[in-house]
């Protein structure tokens, strides 16, 4: 059996007396889907911002894809693909010259920028987008350039954090199946969201609610173990501390 691509015990982070994230514990496999619930505030994007190397954690041990979080940040990076909240792309470029830039700081030699530009435009449908301006593209376009260039080093591990904020809900389905393809491959996707309803799209998720992994399972599993038929339920559940006699 292959090593987990990110294990995490007991990762903490405190910023003075507030405690953002507190013992966080997990582990996620190669090829998985996995889904980090909260509310807006709950701690996903400072978790995900240590797991990536962005953020020194204050106490506990994560490695992803092997390296040290807190020790082999460099190590990290070069193995992982990360796509953020306002998308780190260049409205006064096209695609094109976005992803050849992109494709040179992840050090992609011009032959490889020019096979995994034709691979991504055809796959993600971008074919006739690539000498668009960014700015004149709706949000749903520029969503899918933002994922393009997290995955263009094929890393393997993808982290997403709240991808789907902000577009529709057809758009939204759009992206995980994008999400979907990408995972097919092998690469490990770690997704943030705080809509309850993409917890479906996942293998495994978890819901944090102040900091804290409150609930670690499969979609069908957490729903069976707090007799609920939706994910939203749960979370209501989960945010008035009604756990579950298991």
């Amino acid at each position: 059996m292959n090593a987990p691509s990110i294990q995490a015990h007991q990762l903490s982070k405190t910023f003075g007396n507030f405690v953002a994230v507190k013992d966080l514990s997990l582990e996620v496999q190669p090829g998985e889907i996995f889904g980090f619930l909260g509310a807006n505030g709950a701690g996903k994007t400072t978790a995900m911002r240590m797991l990536c190397g962005l953020l020194k954690p204050s106490f506990g041990h994560a490695t992803v894809a092997g390296f040290n979080v807190a020790t082999q940040t460099e190590q990290v990076k070069k193995n992982i693909g990360y796509m953020s909240q306002k998308f780190s792309i260049y409205d006064d470029l096209t695609l094109k010259e976005n992803i050849q830039l992109f494709s040179t700081i992840y050090g992609l030699k011009p032959a490889q920028t020019q096979e995994r530009m034709k691979q991504l435009a055809l796959q993600f449908g971008l074919e006739d987008k690539l000498n668009s301006l960014v700015s004149v593209l709706p949000l749903g376009w520029k969503q899918k350039l933002a994922f393009s260039l997290a995955v263009i080093h094929r890393p393997r591990i993808v982290f997403l954090d709240e991808p789907t904020s902000g577009v529709d809900p057809m758009t939204r389905r759009q992206f995980w199946e994008m999400i979907a393809d990408t995972a097919s491959t092998g690469t490990t996707v770690f997704v943030t969201t705080h809509y309850m309803d993409e917890a479906e799209y996942c293998d495994r998720v978890s819901i944090m609610v102040d900091g804290q992994i409150q609930i670690l399972d499969t979609p069908q599993r957490i729903r069976e173990q707090f007799s609920a038929q939706t994910m939203d339920e749960v979370f209501s559940l989960l945010a008035r501390k009604k756990m579950p006699n298991v």
